[in-house]
């Protein structure tokens, strides 16, 4: 099987923590060069200079906030323009808050979608053509199992995160002709700062305590465990590959069997 990576560049956004930081490990451990992207530079830092350069490969990060696409776009095509182009884009980044639908306003809804919708696309119409050029592009976004079934409790999150997932599988018809793949990684209840806020949110909804939420939220995954973010990085990093060249426009669930439908 071939996963290697090495002479390729990837843009992994949210990369200061979790998921993103997962992804980052994990695709320059198959000897990609990869940049990382988030709000903290004191994080990125770190993470950056932990990432596996065995390979020869460099590593960077941009310090940008995804709420202002105007400014990301300018960053990242700056930074293009001095490192050239990536062939592997990891869109990725925080849920919202916790909520019904009907509670939600419209600066909540209009704020995420800035945040996954329109950021991510600013993000895909700057690595493109450098993709396109190369005959070899990866874009995968990371969402969560709502696609397939809402989850209760996240009316903002299960909407957004549909939206995009319609855009992703849009865009995976687009681009295929050209080698470039448009994937999402679909995260079920995963050991993040993000399960953290959920579960105390539950905590101060039911006044059960954290162990009887995290209980609770267990009983309901097959596997019997929350997902590690590495369980995650590695998903992304084999759609990110050479071997899943074949592998377009699918939402693929990352959550231990959680999720009711196929």
């Amino acid at each position: 099987m071939n996963l290697n990576l090495s002479g390729r560049k990837a843009i992994v956004c949210g990369a200061s923590k979790g998921i993103g930081r997962a992804a980052a490990e994990e695709l320059a451990a198959l000897g990609a060069g990869v940049t990382l992207i988030a709000r903290n530079e004191e994080a990125l830092k770190k993470v950056a200079a932990g990432l596996d350069s065995s390979k020869g490969q460099r590593h960077s990060y941009i310090v940008a906030d995804f709420m202002d696409t105007e400014e990301l776009e300018q960053k990242v095509k700056k930074h293009l323009a001095d490192y050239g182009p990536v062939h592997i884009l990891v869109n990725n980044g925080g849920g919202p808050p916790a909520g019904p639908a009907l509670a939600a306003s419209i600066n909540d809804f209009a704020a995420i979608f800035t945040q996954h919708l329109l950021a991510g696309q600013v993000m895909v119409q700057a690595v493109v053509p450098g993709m396109k050029e190369a005959g070899y592009g990866r874009i995968i976004n990371v969402l969560s199992t709502s696609v397939k079934a809402p989850i209760k409790g996240l009316g903002v999150s299960n909407t957004i995160r549909g939206a995009v997932a319609q855009w992703s599988k849009t865009l995976a018809g687009e681009l295929g002709p050209f080698g470039i793949t448009v994937n999402n990684v679909l995260p079920g209840a995963t050991d993040t700062d993000r399960m953290k806020e959920i579960i105390e949110g539950k905590v101060k909804k039911t006044g059960k305590s954290a162990a009887e939420v995290k209980a609770e939220e267990i009983s309901h995954i097959p596997a019997g465990r929350f997902g590690e973010p590495k369980e995650l990085g590695a998903a992304i990093a084999f759609l990110a590959s050479p071997a899943a060249a074949y592998i377009n426009g699918i939402n693929l669930p990352v959550d231990g069997g959680r999720t009711p439908g196929l």
